[in-house]
């Protein structure tokens, strides 16, 4: 792999993505969750709980990070989205209430979209940029769709170990299964589900791969999600791991934005 010329000759670039999905996680997964309160209260830890303890700690540690927030939830929750955003964060779409899109259904990818984009303008005053589609799921229509609504990039697929220019001209930032917290820590009654992770194995493995790639001088693109991040023990050891990074020299740490206009500007 080449050895790419990050902003001010950093060797790699590090974000942080948090996907706000509150109790749309839940009521996409199964409508017939909207009357469980047990199975929605895990969701609504995120915006309630999560959230303000993970802003928290990026103020104590100066770092700016990327929300990505479907438009339900921005509605549910107004003032924790708006204070993010006024302490320089940035938001991002990520749906309307969660739905993966449909490639049958290309006038509800749409609508969905739009909603979306519409509600996270209103509770910010800012249009967003960039698109998160929940579970990285995309369609033939999903990035000519956010070609015509001005988007800057996506971050959806996981070919690659740094950015890259669709030919919509679209910045795709890629993500991976491995730097997301979900496959982890995601616990579901009901249906077959996986074991708990302790967190002490989660921050090897993110550590792990940062190592690598580090040594590459790739992209490293964490997600996280408020609701299982969130909760004390798995934040110091998010703690751990971006402390850890920070020692590593020529880390340039950026928002998906700013790592995205960075590669416009450099590769478009």
């Amino acid at each position: 792999m080449r050895r790419i010329a990050w902003k001010a000759g950093a060797r790699c670039a590090v974000s942080i993505g948090i996907d706000v999905d509150g109790e749309s996680l839940w009521l996409s997964k199964d409508p017939e969750n909207e009357r469980r309160p047990g199975v929605l209260s895990q969701g609504a830890y995120g915006p309630k709980v999560g959230l303000p303890l993970l802003l928290e700690m990026l103020e104590r540690h100066a770092l700016r990070a990327t929300f990505f927030v479907p438009g339900w939830v921005a509605e549910r929750y107004p003032e924790v989205i708006a204070r993010a955003h006024r302490m320089g964060h940035e938001v991002a779409h990520h749906g309307y209430c969660h739905e993966w899109p449909d490639p049958d259904d290309p006038r509800g990818e749409e609508a969905r979209f739009v909603r979306g984009l519409e509600a996270l303008e209103h509770v910010t005053g800012q249009r967003p940029v960039g698109f998160r589609s929940p579970a990285w799921e995309l369609t033939p229509r999903t990035l000519p769709l956010l070609r015509e609504h001005g988007m800057l990039y996506s971050s959806n697929l996981m070919d690659d170990l740094a950015p890259y220019i669709h030919d919509e001209g679209i910045v795709e930032l890629p993500v991976q299964w491995l730097l997301d917290d979900a496959p982890y820590f995601m616990f579901q009654t009901r249906v077959p589900s996986r074991p708990i992770w302790p967190a002490e194995h989660v921050e090897r493995a993110w550590l792990e791969e940062f190592h690598g790639l580090y040594r590459l001088g790739g992209y490293f693109n964490l997600t996280l999600h408020p609701q299982f991040i969130g909760r004390p023990g798995r934040l110091a050891m998010l703690e751990r791991v971006l402390s850890r990074i920070s020692t590593y020299p020529d880390v340039w740490f950026a928002s998906l934005r700013d790592v995205a206009t960075y590669w416009r500007d450099t590769h478009g």
